[in-house]
Order: structure tokens, then C-alpha cells, then sequence
């Protein structure tokens, strides 16, 4: 039997295929065509990949004004511990504190979110959360109908590889790309199926 098996072991690794050779790790870090230093050339592809999901993008200087007019006609909204206060000073609304954790009842029936973002990617349109200061718990970002995100410029990345150097893996992440929506049944396009049918992303220098 030791005989046996040994014969077979010996066939195996005569007939294995050789390893494969290492693949290659030079992967471009940057959206193609586009310098990761060219600062406004990666905010405008920004905007413009976020528009085309049909997302709302209100470049601002002052953040409460663009708060209130994201905001818009919400009556209500989760504001996480950690986003600052003054954002909030020219919105008439309620602000709802996640803490101790709203229901998800509760939330579901909250107009709005409001929070900051870990990271974003211009190539795609990505806001990247990772329950930071600001950013809140994954559900308080899920459930109401309407997620206004503040965006730091330093923050928008060319591409994915740049912002995810600066992550850390050991947290929650949620990758947003426009507006929830799907079009898996009969090819119908559905809006709000697993998060909010709309986004408005206030884009701060």
C-alpha cells in the first residue's frame, strides 16, 4: 500500500502544471488619463459621475447654506454624532440624534441623513463610509429616503486605490455610488431598493 501511494504522489507532481508566474502589481492608481495631483480635473469628474447616477452635487463655501438647501423640503433628519453643529444652523428642520440607536421604524420614517464621508472616488462616483465622526452607524444611512453627504475636496481620490490606502479594513465600510436603485426584475429600473432613491453630495473646498 505504502508502495501504492507513493507511485501515485509521484505521478501527481510529475503531471502537476508548473506554478504560475506572480501577477502583476503595478496597477494603474490613478483614473485613466487623469493625474491624481490635477486637483480640478478630479473634482469636475466627480460631479460629473455623480450626476450621472442622478445624484444632486452643490459645490459650496459656506456648508450650512448648502446643508439647507440639500436638505431642501425635509422636515426631519439623522445627524450623527461628530458632524458639526453650524452645519445644521440654516435648516429648519428636526435633528434626529442615533443615540441611543433609533429604531429602524424610527428611521424609516425620517426624511433624511445627513453626514460626512471617510473617503470618495472621482472615477466612479463613490462616497466611501466607515462609521467615523459624522458618518453614524450602516442603517441610519440606509433607511431614509434622502442621504446628504459633506465632501472635503482633499477627500475625492482619482480612483479607488488612492482612497483605499488611506482606509482602514478593520471598519465598517459602505461604498455609496449614486442613489440606491436596481434594475434585476424585468429589467425595470426601481429606485430606494437596498438605501435612499436620493443622494445630494455637498462639496466643500
Amino acid at each position: 500500500m505504502t508502495d501504492a501511494r507513493t507511485e501515485i504522489l509521484r505521478r501527481i507532481r510529475a503531471a502537476a502544471v508548473p506554478p504560475a508566474a506572480a501577477p502583476p502589481r503595478h496597477y494603474l492608481r490613478h483614473a485613466p488619463g487623469l493625474a491624481e495631483d490635477d486637483r480640478p480635473a478630479v473634482l469636475a469628474l466627480f460631479a460629473e459621475r455623480l450626476a450621472e447616477y442622478g445624484a444632486t452635487v452643490l459645490p459650496a463655501e459656506d456648508p450650512a447654506t448648502a446643508v439647507a438647501e440639500a436638505l431642501g423640503d425635509a422636515r426631519t433628519a439623522v445627524v450623527p454624532a461628530g458632524l458639526p453643529a453650524e452645519w445644521t444652523a440654516r435648516w429648519d428642520g428636526e435633528a434626529r440624534s442615533d443615540r441611543p440607536p433609533l429604531t429602524h421604524a424610527r428611521l424609516d420614517a425620517t426624511d433624511a441623513v445627513l453626514t460626512t464621508c471617510a473617503a470618495a472616488v472621482a472615477d466612479s462616483g463613490t462616497l466611501i463610509l466607515d462609521g467615523g465622526p459624522g458618518q453614524g452607524r450602516r442603517a441610519a444611512t440606509l433607511l431614509p429616503d434622502l442621504h446628504v453627504c459633506v465632501v472635503r475636496a482633499a477627500q475625492v481620490h482619482s480612483a479607488l486605490p488612492g482612497a483605499l490606502a488611506g482606509l482602514d479594513p478593520r471598519r465598517p465600510l459602505t461604498f455609496v455610488s449614486g442613489p440606491s436603485a436596481t434594475a434585476d426584475i424585468e429589467m425595470i429600473r426601481v429606485k430606494g431598493v437596498h438605501g435612499p432613491r436620493r443622494l445630494a453630495v455637498v462639496l466643500l473646498p
